[in-house]
């Protein structure tokens, strides 16, 4: 008895760090399953606190020239952009008969009392500007600026705002619009779309957990893992926001991540105890076995997709970096789940785990057989995979930027019914115009500049102190109290036409600003706000990747010592990478699909959700390359044959990393029936990047660029052969 209680000492006195925890993991588990049950508690409280102190963070680049104009309009003007439009229509004959104008002044002057409204004005009140009525005289608009931040003008005024004013009256009926109102719209239906989503994947995921498992407590395990990372990535966030502000979009990103890895991770630590367990191995070595080499496994897989996400801290935008938050957050969650809280889970009910007929372990299964067809002709399956992938991203080279609008929401959303309207019924868009702010007191030829700018394609009209001008013609006398300052400076407000405004904002920006004016000006407003964003954050792509092939090339040289094996790691992830982004051009920019899923393409891409996808997607393939490239490093140690190791690494990896992919995959595909276009997008684009990554470049790519580089994979690494093999 004294020897058969030493061996066990002795083995969790030995060996490296990881098992000794695993060891320790078995011996402690009754209270790491307390501990961890009070933390979920803990944390649960902390979570339901962080999702509804999320913030409704706005498209914006801080320092921007159009942030500059924007400040200048408020100091030296007493205004700036209009943040919301209320479109009144007459319910009978136009909006010049005299009853419906009295009521449309009256409405005017409501608006402009609310709370929180620091100025109103519409087609009455400005002298009937042709820019504010539609075509058909059924239709007038009446602009709103609200001051503040996104929370303040979304959860706080608008709330109260548009219920009130859109019940209209006998006369008008008032619908609510503009870049406002449409995103104030759009949290709660994305929000919406991730719970049904979610409703969905969980008992999906059950029931593909319990196929490849085989039993009902092994499939459950690694969603209830799912669900702790969840949870404990937004208690963390809940610290995070003590310091910062938060998108609340950061919270659909925490679910969709969060049982994804939490699956991921739970499956290879299982997978290893069921692994060490057939080996003979008793179930405090399983465990601890599991922890050594899954768990290390796991770590370098979170902390490579830590460091992915973690290279959005490097843009300026809140946006953006809410997902870095949020991303780290749920990884720390998962690593946690899986490799401290599971081995105390597996040590007190391991036996339910294990499938219920052992089947031995196969040396020579599908998967070692494919990887050496395929590294006995490297060059023609690696390169019809490649001619494969490459042909599959090709839609990528036309890719085009713009900007989100109201289409993004889904044609029943009043706010893009109204945006709607406006579009089809009036001339112009003089709730989106460009602001011009002049700082200089000797401001020149107003009249000159107008008028050169009204000649410009896109360009409805030009209002100034100076005058209205059309085509280069003066058309009005305008308002010069409204657009000159106490002081110095002046200010130009150029009305786009409706179709430049649908086609490309951006462009008509970038017009505006080529034309040399006579004085210094900024150049503000919506449009260009947008401009100046996707500008920021598109001038930014390149820091972003050369930070994240870096970081992650570094992370896979740590757990590889190779220094060959991160450069084509890193290869066959833009490769992926490629072909995910091929597929959202082809289908959300270009609008294939459009009718099955159910959005409207307005044949341009939004920057941020791309980039957000890159990264995320970046993180995930080199997940499952952290996977894959463990087991065959593990093999090549142990016998110092590059080959054998690859088809012998595949043979025991690649069976769990389709399984989890296909899991993955379906967990984002489910995301394809939202309906915010976002959502779609990012749920569509991530379900190809994962199943790309874990069957053709996984199966074939990886063995076939193995067996190319040969002893090189693993150069300046001196393998230990197998006289390691009898040493241990």
């Amino acid at each position: 008895m004294v020897t058969t209680r030493a061996r066990p000492a002795r083995q969790a006195a030995a060996g490296p760090p990881l098992r000794r925890l695993g060891f320790l993991l078995v011996r402690r588990r009754r209270l790491v399953l307390a501990l961890a049950l009070a933390v979920l508690i803990g944390a649960g409280v902390l979570a339901a606190g962080a999702a509804s102190g999320l913030s409704l963070a706005r498209f914006e680049a801080p320092g921007s020239e159009s942030d500059r104009a924007q400040a200048e309009l408020e100091e030296r003007f007493g205004t700036g952009s209009p943040d919301m439009i209320f479109l009144v229509t007459a319910r009978s004959g136009t909006v010049d008969d005299p009853a419906v104008e009295a009521a449309g002044r009256e409405l005017t002057e409501r608006v402009g009392r609310h709370e929180g409204v620091a100025e109103s004005a519409s087609y009455w009140t400005r002298g009937r500007p042709a820019t504010l009525r539609s075509e058909d005289g059924r239709h007038a608009l009446i602009v709103v600026r609200i001051p503040g931040d996104a929370d303040h003008v979304r959860a706080e005024v608008l709330p109260r705002l548009v219920p009130e004013i859109t019940r209209g009256t006998d006369l008008l009926q008032v619908r609510a619009g503009g870049g406002e109102e449409v995103f104030r719209e759009t949290v709660p239906l994305a929000r919406q779309d991730f719970v049904r989503a979610e409703l969905v994947i969980f008992p999906l995921a059950f029931v593909l957990l319990w196929l490849y498992q085989r039993r009902a407590m092994a499939a459950l395990v690694p969603i209830l893992a799912g669900v702790y990372a969840m949870v404990i990535g937004l208690a963390l966030l809940s610290g995070v926001l003590l310091f910062t502000e938060i998108s609340t979009f950061a919270l659909n990103l925490t679910l969709a991540m969060g049982l994804g890895l939490g699956i991921d991770y739970c499956l290879f630590v299982i997978q290893r105890f069921r692994e060490e367990t057939r080996r003979g191995a008793d179930r405090a070595a399983a465990v601890a076995g599991a922890v050594e080499h899954a768990g290390r496994t796991v770590l370098y897989s979170g902390l490579t997709v830590a460091s992915s996400l973690a290279v959005l801290f490097a843009l300026p935008f809140d946006f953006l970096r809410s997902f870095a938050y949020a991303g780290i957050a749920v990884v720390l969650g998962g690593l946690v789940a899986a490799v401290v809280v599971l081995p105390a889970v597996l040590a007190t009910i391991g036996g339910t785990i294990l499938p219920r007929r052992d089947r031995p372990e196969r040396a020579d299964g599908f998967w070692h057989g494919l990887a050496t067809r395929v590294m006995r002709r490297p060059l023609v399956f690696g390169g019809l995979a490649t001619v494969l992938l490459l042909v599959l991203a090709s839609p990528f080279l036309g890719l085009r930027f713009g900007v989100a609008d109201d289409r993004i929401l889904p044609p029943e959303a009043s706010s893009r019914q109204t945006q709607e309207v406006i579009r089809q019924s009036f001339p112009a868009e003089e709730t989106d115009a460009i602001q011009l702010v002049s700082v200089d007191a000797r401001a020149g030829d107003v009249s000159g500049y107008a008028a050169s700018l009204s000649r410009l394609p896109g360009v409805a009209q030009v209002d100034s102190a100076a005058g209205s001008y059309a085509g280069g013609t003066r058309v009005g006398d305008g308002d010069p109290a409204r657009f000159q300052s106490q002081g110095r400076g002046a200010w130009l407000s150029v009305v786009p036409s409706a179709a430049a405004l649908a086609d490309d904002p951006v462009r008509l920006v970038e017009a505006v600003r080529t034309v040399r004016p006579p004085f210094e000006v900024l150049v503000g407003g919506y449009p260009a706000e947008l401009s100046d964003y996707r500008s920021s954050v598109v001038d930014r792509l390149p820091l972003v990747l050369a930070l994240m092939l870096g970081v992650t090339c570094a992370v896979l040289f740590l757990m590889t010592r190779s220094v060959i094996i991160p450069i084509k790691a890193t290869l066959l992830n833009v490769l992926s990478l490629g072909v995910m982004f091929g597929a959202i051009v082809w289908i959300f920019q270009d609008g294939n699909l459009s009718g099955l899923l159910g959005f409207t393409p307005t044949g341009t891409l939004d920057p941020s959700i791309p980039i957000l996808m890159l990264c995320v997607a970046y993180g995930l393939s080199m997940d499952y390359e952290v996977f894959l490239l463990s087991r065959i490093k593990e093999e090549y140690d142990r016998t110092g044959d590059t080959e054998s190791a690859v088809a012998t690494g595949l043979q025991a990896g690649a069976p769990l990393i389709t399984a989890a992919g296909g899991i993955l995959a379906l967990t984002f595909a489910a995301y394809a029936t939202a309906s915010v276009t976002f959502v779609q997008m990012l749920g569509v684009g991530m379900a190809v990047a994962v199943l790309v990554d874990a069957t053709v470049i996984r199966a074939v790519l990886v063995p076939s660029l193995m067996r190319l580089a040969g002893p090189l994979n693993w150069w300046p690494h001196t393998p230990r052969g197998r006289a390691t093999t009898s040493a241990r």
